[in-house]
């Protein structure tokens, strides 16, 4: 048998390849457009923002449920025999309390990590993970250093609108109705605590992008680049624009380019580019 199996949602916004090349297997959360359900990958990005466009109501997002997650694990351990399984931060969705109810079934055998964080930053960890499982580390010594990792992976991005965090209910700490009526472009840190926190604010996206840069040459500050990931939702020229910056002021390569799915999309509307960078 196969010894360590890595399970994560949908959220993390892995690449199709990423995701063979990692062996890492998803759990889909999902997006309900008034009666119709998807999941959180079955749209295409252009269909989603199409659709998002068009609906006067924002669509409803849901977590998988302990028995999807139960499904996955038992599949998984007829052929590994252990499973780490690691999730959107549990500050802003039930998905890790979903899996953490699916648990108890297989006890010992699942080991499940609250990322505290969301998309990008979470694709750094399985990235990470992957790497330690190939190198034949034990899984308590993967569990330790994920948490190292996670403390040392920065996910900031920016949105082209408010509205959508705001009617989403994942507003957290960042300040959003003054934001709205002057039309700034906040930039949104994950916090240690797992919520959105306003890191500054600009008056255009171009500026928004400028200080996500800026931001990340602060926070590294004495420590040394390892990884770094862009992704955006509907938003490419700016997402290249922001990877370039990066890479010429971290002297870093990108390891993967991305699009956010629906469901992040329905909290952060189109517009939004973002980027996680791993130190050391």
């Amino acid at each position: 048998m196969k010894r360590i199996a890595l399970v994560t949602d949908s959220t993390a916004d892995l690449t199709e390849e990423m995701k063979k090349e990692c062996d890492i297997h998803v759990v889909p959360l999902k997006v309900n457009f008034r009666d119709q359900e998807y999941s959180d990958e079955e749209l295409s990005s252009e269909e989603f923002y199409r659709r998002l466009a068009a609906e006067e109501e924002l669509p409803r997002t849901s977590q998988p449920s302990p028995e999807e997650f139960g499904r996955l694990y038992s599949k998984l351990l007829e052929e590994y025999q252990e499973i780490i399984s690691v999730h959107i931060s549990s500050a802003l969705s039930g998905t890790f309390n979903a899996a953490n109810l699916a648990k108890e079934k297989f006890k010992a055998k699942i080991h499940l990590v609250d990322s505290k964080t969301i998309s990008l930053g979470m694709g750094l960890m399985m990235i990470e993970a992957a790497r330690n499982i190939k190198e034949g580390y034990d899984t308590a010594w993967i569990l330790d250093n994920l948490e190292k990792a996670r403390r040392n992976i920065e996910t900031l991005f920016t949105l082209n609108t408010l509205e959508y965090l705001q009617k989403g209910g994942r507003i957290g700490r960042v300040q959003g109705f003054m934001g709205s009526l002057l039309n700034l472009k906040p930039i949104i840190r994950v916090g240690d605590d797992g919520v959105y926190h306003t890191y500054a604010k600009a008056h255009s996206q171009k500026k928004s992008l400028e200080c996500v840069v800026q931001a990340f040459q602060d926070l590294a500050k004495g420590r040394k680049h390892l990884r770094l990931a862009v992704a955006h939702g509907a938003a490419e020229q700016a997402a290249h624009y922001l990877k370039e910056a990066l890479e010429n002021a971290c002297q870093l390569q990108t390891t993967v380019i991305t699009q956010v799915g629906a469901v992040i999309g329905v909290h952060t509307g189109p517009g939004t580019v973002g980027a996680a960078i791993q130190f050391e």
